[in-house]
């Protein structure tokens, strides 16, 4: 199934080598000018071809988007017949078929515990839905007291890019040039982040009631009727390293918003969908949010589509008052990006894809930590499912000295290092991360294979790992 992946060679500018080498000026205003990035020219499977002919394999499905792999006969076929029979449908005036028949499989696979989904482009998108979703549901209930406009959120989280979803973020380094011009209706707690924040001698229950508290005491802080919702992703992805909440902490956070009567909201942007082993992460923790964004692995990327998702009581709240929610974009529900995330979804379901998840995950954690959890360097092997990082301390999470958890300087740039080496020298594709410890010291890498992996996929996946990170530690 997997072609000869041709490895790059050892090269003096490691960084031009993976990120190009193009003669010519580009119009396209690319996440970096200098250097001009290499094209992709072909994919199948996992693995990616470029334009000066190189494969590599794609072990994070991009980030975390081409769950199924980069081609399907099923889905493209179901986007042609959409195709057919129309691409386009103004969503402010019409509904269509292949929408409802998306979102009726959407549901189900929540089990009827969400109750109505808005189907839009992009996760930041989604988060914005989401965001006002929050606010019109108090003013729904009660119009005359419109004093619930705060969120809480949490240090470390990434939601988007666009100026709400960036608010909503507590990314350092994302956030830091645009100060000023986020919104300032938006707090933070800690990270639920065990590796860092549980102290020596703490259990884990000592430490979920420790965040509890912290969260509570924020209520009071704002006060408690003037919170929309708490806002957390209940595996943080990018930005942390693929970091699963403590045993019990979902369910202490949502007894904390009952207690206020602020609504709970889970970002499974890159989390949800069958990453982690459940269609939706929260299943594993044993509560159901009230609002919940999804994106990535909807459409496994053969369309742009997200989704925000709202459970019965928000719903029926719409219902009740205006029966209008707030809020549109022009390609909402687009008819293929319908087609293509329903078809992705069927295969998904048919092909117990989910269960292979759980299944091989657990070999990719225990290969993971049998192979690399002795390295000097590797201080924490963390995540779930298909969802696993790691750092210079655990997650694979980089650290200078072991014992003490310290990180590399950022100088070092580690996790790049490891990305380049990964990518030119052994032919795989490993997503770096910066700033895992307080958003500017601390590096990681994390994987993210395609659902549709075996364990003979996983075995060479982690091989290539160690190599990688071997070679860049060395």
């Amino acid at each position: 199934m997997h072609p000869a992946v041709h490895t790059y060679s050892t090269s003096r500018n490691l960084e031009q080598s993976v990120l190009g080498h193009a003669s010519e000026p580009s119009g396209v205003l690319h996440p970096s000018l200098k250097p001009l990035p290499l094209h992709v020219v072909a994919a199948e499977g996992t693995m990616l071809k470029f334009s000066d002919g190189k494969t590599i394999e794609d072990a994070t499905c991009g980030a975390a988007v081409a769950c199924i792999g980069y081609h399907s006969e099923r889905v493209k076929a179901a986007i042609v017949k959409q195709w057919d029979r129309f691409a386009y449908s103004n969503s402010m005036f019409y509904g269509h078929a292949i929408g409802e028949e998306l979102a009726a499989e959407l549901l189900r696979g929540t089990n009827q515990e969400m109750s109505k989904v808005y189907l839009m482009c992009s996760g930041a998108e989604a988060m914005e839905a989401a965001m006002k979703m929050a606010r019109q549901y108090y003013m729904e209930l009660d119009p005359k007291q419109p004093q619930r406009m705060n969120f809480i959120a949490r240090n470390g989280s990434y939601h988007g890019s666009t100026l709400g979803s960036l608010s909503m973020s507590g990314h350092v380094g994302r956030r830091k040039l645009f100060e000023g011009m986020l919104f300032n209706n938006i707090h933070r707690v800690s990270a639920a982040y065990e590796y860092r924040g549980r102290t020596d001698g703490q259990t884990t229950e000592d430490y979920v009631q420790q965040l509890a508290d912290e969260l509570d005491q924020k209520f009071q802080e704002l006060g408690p009727d003037t919170v929309c919702a708490f806002v957390a992703e209940p595996v943080v992805g990018a930005t942390l390293g693929t970091v699963p909440a403590p045993a019990g902490y979902f369910k202490a956070m949502k007894k904390v918003c009952d207690k206020y009567g602020a609504l709970l909201i889970f970002d499974e942007v890159m989390s949800g969908m069958g990453r982690c082993g459940t269609l939706h992460e929260w299943e594993q923790e044993g509560v159901v949010p009230d609002i919940q964004t999804v994106a990535k692995g909807l459409a496994g990327g053969f369309a742009p589509i997200a989704g925000m998702f709202i459970n019965h009581r928000v719903s029926a709240a719409l219902t009740a008052g205006t029966g209008v929610f707030s809020h549109a974009h022009t390609y909402q529900g687009h008819p293929l990006g319908c087609a293509a995330a329903l078809e992705v979804q069927r295969i998904i379901r048919e092909d117990n894809l989910v269960q292979n998840v759980r299944d091989n995950g657990e070999y990719l954690g225990k290969l993971l930590r049998e192979q690399l959890a002795d390295h000097q360097h590797v201080g924490d092997i963390r995540g779930r499912g298909f969802f696993w990082s790691k750092l210079t301390y655990m997650k694979l999470e980089f650290v200078s000295c072991k014992k003490t958890k310290e990180p590399f300087p950022p100088s070092a740039g580690i996790a790049k290092k490891v990305h380049l080496v990964a990518h030119n020298d052994v032919g795989i594709s490993l997503y770096p991360g910066m700033g895992t410890k307080d958003g500017v010291t601390g590096d990681h890498v994390w994987i993210g294979p395609a659902y549709t992996s075996t364990k003979q996929d996983i075995e060479r996946i982690v091989s290539k790992v160690k190599e990688s990170v071997t070679l860049a530690l060395k």
